[in-house]
């Protein structure tokens, strides 16, 4: 995926419209709360069962795509408004996440590393 590619074609999208005074880091990480609410959504009252049997050519895979794809947007945005390197902050938080839950200790344990006996 070209992020810088992805974001410039959303800074258009949002320039095109007049958008940018909406857009300020506090409003997108609110709209992204709700976008990602909205994915939850339709797992709302599903069993994981009926969650494995999802089709992709059901309505249910597209309206899940489309949630997805609208939290991508502004992901993608809020990382453009301030300027975060993606690749970086990523790489860093698995950096990190790898040191918090080593292999050993971790390995088919649910339990949060500050939580571990």
């Amino acid at each position: 995926m070209n992020t810088d590619r992805i974001q410039q074609i959303i800074q258009e999208f949002v320039s095109e419209r007049d958008w940018e005074r909406y857009h300020t880091p506090k409003n997108v990480a609110i709209a992204l709360s709700v976008e990602v609410s909205e994915l939850l959504e339709i797992f709302q009252w599903m069993t994981d069962a009926e969650v494995s049997q999802i089709e992709k050519e059901s309505s249910t895979y597209r309206r899940i795509k489309e949630e997805f794809a609208d939290s991508m947007v502004y992901l993608l945005r809020f990382a453009d408004l301030l300027d975060i390197d993606i690749e970086q902050a990523l790489l860093e938080k698995l950096s990190k996440n790898a040191e918090k839950y080593p292999v050993e200790t971790s390995r088919g344990s649910f339990v949060k590393y500050n939580e571990r006996k």
